[in-house]
């Protein structure tokens, strides 16, 4: 009798994707491992017997999402060769995302859980740290090639854009009247080049500036 093919990699990943979906649509307190086990194709007990508790599935589906991101992120980023270009690039994709799922909704949901457990609180900063740290080395890039005033701090700028991004990020994604997408790009635009000394624009409504004010063209 041959041995039954492990299917781990297959099972675990379709699950992840179904919680994705239920935790997007319900969010993770009303969420239910049923719920989840039925939009899988599969049953409880083989939810929790990969995640263990819902919890622990959750986490998990925000790690895919942050993956899932960065892989967005980056492929975007190789296209450009300039510090500038991909600043805006990284502002335009946290501003702008391509589906319902990628906004800051499951994000909501894990800061409320890192307030009360540690252990999500140090997940929540080993993410945020990938944020920080991709943002100044793109600004340390740019001072490097004369695009951004050598005087920025690039950790302090990294936190700062990094904070209004979700902060107008929480806000898009509530449907603030006042603040749409747009909006936000235009306000995280406007903050990176009084910080940066440079005039960055949207790529999408037009060419990406990154002239040093003051300098001549």
């Amino acid at each position: 009798m041959s041995p039954r093919p492990k299917v781990d990699h297959l099972r675990k990943p379709q699950i992840i994707a179904a919680a994705t979906e239920v935790f997007y649509e319900r969010g993770l307190l009303d969420a239910r491992i049923g719920d989840i086990a039925k939009r899988a194709g599969t049953s409880s007990p083989t939810v929790l017997y990969y995640f263990e508790s819902k919890d622990r599935l959750f986490e998990e589906v925000v790690d895919r999402a942050d993956r899932e991101f960065y892989s967005r992120l980056t492929a975007g980023q190789a296209c450009h060769d300039r510090a500038s270009e991909k600043l805006v690039h990284l502002i335009e994709h946290s501003s702008r995302a391509g589906d319902a799922i990628s906004d800051y909704t499951l994000w909501m949901d894990f800061w409320g859980r890192a307030r009360r457990d540690l252990g999500v609180r140090q997940k929540y900063f080993r993410l945020n740290r990938r944020e920080r740290d991709l943002i100044a080395d793109i600004v340390r890039e740019g001072q490097v090639s004369g695009e951004f005033d050598r005087a920025a701090d690039p950790d302090e700028f990294a936190m700062t854009i990094s904070a209004l991004m979700d902060g107008l990020g929480v806000q898009v994604t509530l449907c603030e009247p006042s603040v749409t997408p747009e909006r936000m790009l235009s306000r995280c635009l406007a903050l990176a080049s009084a910080e940066l000394g440079c005039d960055l624009r949207a790529a999408q409504t037009g060419p990406v500036a990154s002239q040093r004010v003051g300098e001549a063209t």
